[in-house]
């Protein structure tokens, strides 16, 4: 039995304004207060002397090891991301950073923001591009019904608003 598991599928390569400075704010972070701190603890460790047996420094080893995994996801990731930073010239239609209002069967409303496959940790609200109800909704228009196929079985929304909120002047 081998450990082999197939590739991933590309991820989108879009980002919008706000997460690209939150991830930027992320790597500035790690690079410039957090990677220091631990080298500093990792050093301080190191000087007990012996280093098979030191907890301290194991364990700041093994935190390097993953801040600097994180900080190359980071530079390669923000290198290949397109971010959008202007609105859609058709604001009555869903496109990339579209707050969409949906009305359930039973009336109940949800509103989601469609964002990069890189931000969905910053909003419960948000949902991924690549994600199947984003893609039932892209370039939908208000009052168009969306058939969802979800593990329970389909399900209908209805667009109830769409919003495109301003984006910060770079």
């Amino acid at each position: 039995m081998s450990r082999y598991r197939p590739p991933s599928p590309p991820k989108s390569a879009y980002i919008t304004y706000e997460g690209a400075q939150a991830l930027l704010a992320e790597l500035k972070y790690l690079w410039k207060e957090k990677r220091p701190a631990v080298t500093e603890t990792v050093r301080e460790a190191a000087a007990q002397g012996d280093r098979s047996e030191n907890a301290e420094y194991i364990y700041g080893k093994k935190q390097l090891r993953e801040i600097d995994r994180r900080v190359r996801y980071l530079e390669k990731r923000l290198d290949v991301c397109t971010v959008v930073d202007r609105l859609p010239a058709d604001k009555t239609r869903v496109f990339f950073g579209a707050w969409v209002t949906l009305e359930d069967e039973e009336g109940e409303l949800r509103t989601h923001r469609i964002v990069g496959p890189d931000e969905l940790d910053h909003d419960p609200a948000y949902i991924s591009i690549d994600s199947p109800v984003a893609k039932a909704l892209l370039k939908k228009q208000e009052d168009d019904e969306v058939t969802i196929r979800l593990a329970t079985g389909e399900k209908t929304y209805t667009i109830v608003n769409i919003e495109y909120h301003p984006i910060p002047s770079l």
